[in-house]
């Protein structure tokens, strides 16, 4: 065990510790998440995938849906304002690179751009903060996906 260690801090994590940073994250989110903001949501899903997209797609009352994904190697930055009740998780990206996709909204289907994704969190306390930042730091940062 103090090898594996040895190895995590020069860097080197296995697949399964992704898998399990990957599970971790999308745990912290799915309880993270702040349904209750906003218009009526009826269901949502926000995760972070395997090939390191994050993705939010949010299902209201009426059935219209909300669909937001972006690649996280395109992410410029990422902040917190808030407390650790609640407060916004927001996503920029240099570009125009977050994906935004509307389906069954009255005012028609509408494809198109942002470069700012802000979500509405609750129970979003320093060290989780700090373990979701870590975490999406390393698989901004990795090479290849």
């Amino acid at each position: 065990m103090l090898i594996f260690a040895g190895l995590a801090n020069f860097g080197f994590v296995t697949a399964i510790d992704e898998q399990e940073m990957v599970a971790w994250t999308n745990r912290c989110f799915a309880q993270s998440f702040d349904a209750s903001v906003g218009d009526k949501i009826k269901k949502f899903e926000l995760l972070l995938t395997n090939d390191a997209f994050i993705r939010l797609r949010k299902t209201y009352q009426n059935n219209k849906q909300e669909y937001f994904s972006f690649h996280l190697n395109r992410l410029n930055d990422m902040s917190y304002m808030g407390d650790a009740t609640s407060g916004t998780l927001q996503f920029k990206t240099t570009d125009d690179d977050i994906i935004v996709q509307t389906y069954n909204d009255r005012k028609g289907n509408v494809d198109s751009m942002a470069n700012v994704l802000n979500i509405a969190v609750k129970n979003m306390g320093a060290e989780r903060l700090d373990s979701l930042h870590t975490t999406i730091e390393y698989f901004k940062a990795k090479k290849g996906l």
